[in-house]
C-alpha cells in the first residue's frame, strides 16, 4: 500500500540516496519508523509517500534484480 500525506511525523531521521545528483537536482530521501517507510524529494519536503515495509521491501528487490 502507498499513500501520499503533506506531512511526515517530526521525530523521523531523513537519509539521503547515495545516487543524488551533486549538482542539487534528482535528491530522494528516505525515512523509517517501526511499520513504515517514508520517501520525500529533498527540495519539497512537505509532500511525502508513505509505504509499508514489505511494500518497500519489494521496490528495493525489484531494482536490485533490474526489473523496473
Amino acid at each position: 500500500m502507498i499513500s501520499f500525506q503533506h506531512k511526515a511525523p517530526s521525530t523521523l531521521i531523513w537519509s539521503k540516496s547515495s545516487y543524488s545528483n551533486g549538482a542539487g537536482g534528482e535528491c530522494v530521501e528516505c525515512a523509517r519508523s517501526a511499520n513504515t517507510r517514508y520517501i520525500r524529494d529533498s527540495k519539497m519536503t512537505d509532500s511525502v509517500v508513505r509505504t509499508s515495509c514489505g511494500a518497500w521491501n519489494s521496490f528495493l528487490r525489484a531494482l536490485v534484480r533490474g526489473d523496473l
